[in-house]
């Protein structure tokens, strides 16, 4: 015969516990120790069960939510973990974003697997919570901690989405600030990023075409430039424009078209930037390979067709 303790429905759990919970957080509601070792729950960390009927975290971010109950009142998250909770630009595969908390000494911070823990310099804090309600690092600063950790156009990238946007989450003042108090790291590599850093961009691959294009010999474009008709209507926004020779590159990353109507408005701005006298060249993921060498052969083509030539 089966043992009928096995069989038994575990009991319910009380109703005002999080998805997410502390394992002292259920003790102290009553809950019996065994029943956290049911085989319907799992711990994600140590100290911390969920229901194993909830999805499994499929993001940095998700896991970043899932650790959240375990912070400590003078832990917050930091590095990449809190770039990428205010939406800035990830390093591309096969680079894998870890989960990073920190704490300011003399306080200590996590050791635990699956999470790399910082004990930071003793300064004044500067946590901010994220749109999810995450304790994070602020963005200047998270920007210069990863600068132990990113390639250079992983860190421009970044800064340019950080100093864009209609609310920019930092100004390059800040971010040379930040360095000269804390310092800079890998041969100053920050302060080689911030001179390739620029305001206004729109993307990463915004940000990684301008990057091949200039460091291709190519002059560098004006960013989201503004094209206008021979009466001054706006025409269209041009990623990356050379308006002196009437050439403007962009970056179309989609693999297939999933939207028919939006590929077709697209192709109508493309004529509509053509009948302005203008040579659009579009680049694509395939155009990208490679170090991006099809790419400014392209856009250096288009160039030259237009009557530029290097040192013009």
């Amino acid at each position: 015969f089966q043992d009928a303790g096995r069989m038994r429905r575990p009991e319910p759990l009380p109703s005002d516990l999080p998805p997410v919970f502390r394992v002292s957080e259920a003790r102290a509601m009553g809950v019996n120790p065994a029943r956290l070792s049911r085989s319907d729950l799992r711990s994600p960390h140590r100290g911390l069960r969920t229901s194993r009927s909830l999805p499994v975290p499929a993001s940095s971010l998700e896991i970043a939510a899932q650790y959240a109950p375990r912070l400590a009142g003078w832990q917050f998250f930091s590095h990449e973990t809190a770039l990428e909770a205010v939406g800035a630009p990830m390093p591309e595969w096969p680079y894998r974003p870890r989960l990073h908390v920190a704490a300011h000494r003399p306080s200590r911070e996590p050791r635990i697997p699956g999470v790399v823990g910082h004990r930071l310099q003793a300064r004044q804090s500067a946590v901010m919570m994220s749109r999810v309600g995450l304790p994070i690092e602020t963005p200047v600063r998270a920007w210069r901690q990863v600068g132990s950790l990113w390639a250079l156009d992983d860190l421009i990238a970044a800064a340019d989405y950080l100093l864009s946007g209609e609310r920019p989450l930092a100004t390059s003042e800040q971010l040379r600030d930040e360095i000269e108090v804390m310092g800079d790291v890998r041969r100053g590599i920050l302060r080689r990023a911030l001179v390739e850093v620029r305001n206004g961009v729109r993307s990463p691959r915004e940000t990684r075409l301008r990057l091949a294009l200039t460091r291709g010999g190519l002059p560098e474009p004006e960013i989201n430039w503004v094209l206008r008709d021979g009466i001054g209507d706006p025409v269209a926004e041009l990623d990356l424009a050379y308006p002196r020779w009437r050439v403007c590159a962009e970056y179309d990353g989609r693999v297939h078209e999933t939207d028919r109507r939006q590929f077709a408005r697209d192709a109508d701005r493309w004529d509509s930037i053509r009948e302005q006298g203008w040579e659009h060249v579009r680049i694509l993921n395939v155009h990208m390979q490679h170090g991006a060498v099809r790419a400014v052969e392209r856009v250096r083509d288009a160039l030259i067709r237009a009557g530029w030539h290097d040192g013009a």
